[in-house]
């Protein structure tokens, strides 16, 4: 019952705007930045992340957010990510992700890869709707990624977020979660390419965007681009 000890702790509504915003990072937050976010005061936001911490949600660790080293620098603030663990709660107990281990194990020693792409891509089909476009825009295609659990975000082609970014510099959307994550930790040639084939079908083959490989530690091995750019 440990899950859903640490998802109940979400119940507070402070307490989850603060996971949220951290989880959205894809780095270390410090408590005064949380709690600017947050709309809190800097000392209730470190009770809640603490809270959340203990939980088993968030990690915590410390560094200089200065920059700066050396006398003078500061003393290290603590910072906050999210936690690579998973949480679920299934009520009766369901074991989902073993079958999904074993039909991947299976698959992959029968050498079905093509095949299980095949299905891939027309779930995803099926999941952008009868008679549906291509995604006609990388925006439409964060909506929809987002809409997935993939967790989108708009980088320009030098790994700089979009607000950061210059004018008119090529752009890509990459992603902090990998819904199969689990899976694709034990069989990532097969996983992934079932995942491409998914996103494939599910954003259109000829339209404006595409999907691609673009393995990157700690995040979905799918990159979602204009399909005029980065031609290879």
């Amino acid at each position: 019952m440990k899950d859903i000890d640490a998802i109940a702790v979400l119940q507070d509504p402070v307490r989850r705007r603060l996971y949220e915003y951290v989880a959205a990072q894809g780095r270390e937050v410090g408590r005064n930045e949380a709690a600017e976010a947050a709309g809190v005061a800097r000392t209730l936001a470190a009770h809640h992340l603490d809270k959340l911490t203990e939980a088993g949600l968030l990690e915590s660790g410390s560094r200089r957010l200065t920059g700066r080293s050396g006398p003078g620098a500061g003393r290290p603030a603590k910072v906050y990510t999210r936690s690579p663990a998973e949480r679920s709660v299934s009520l009766p107990a369901r074991d989902y992700r073993t079958a999904a281990e074993l039909l991947a194990e299976a698959a992959e020693q029968a050498g079905l890869d093509a095949a299980l792409c095949a299905a891939a891509r027309r779930r995803g089909e099926a999941l952008r709707g009868p008679g549906a476009g291509p995604c006609g825009s990388l925006g439409d295609a964060v909506e929809m990624l987002a809409a997935r659990g993939y967790e989108p975000h708009v980088e320009d082609v030098d790994g700089v977020e979009e607000s950061s970014g210059g004018a008119g510099a090529a752009r890509v959307v990459r992603m902090r979660n990998c819904p199969f994550h689990a899976v694709a930790e034990r069989f990532p040639p097969l996983v992934c390419g079932m995942n491409l084939a998914l996103l494939e079908g599910l954003l259109g083959a000829d339209g404006p965007v595409r999907a691609r490989m673009d393995a990157r530690p700690g995040e979905c091995c799918v990159v979602v681009e204009d399909s005029k750019n980065n031609d290879r």
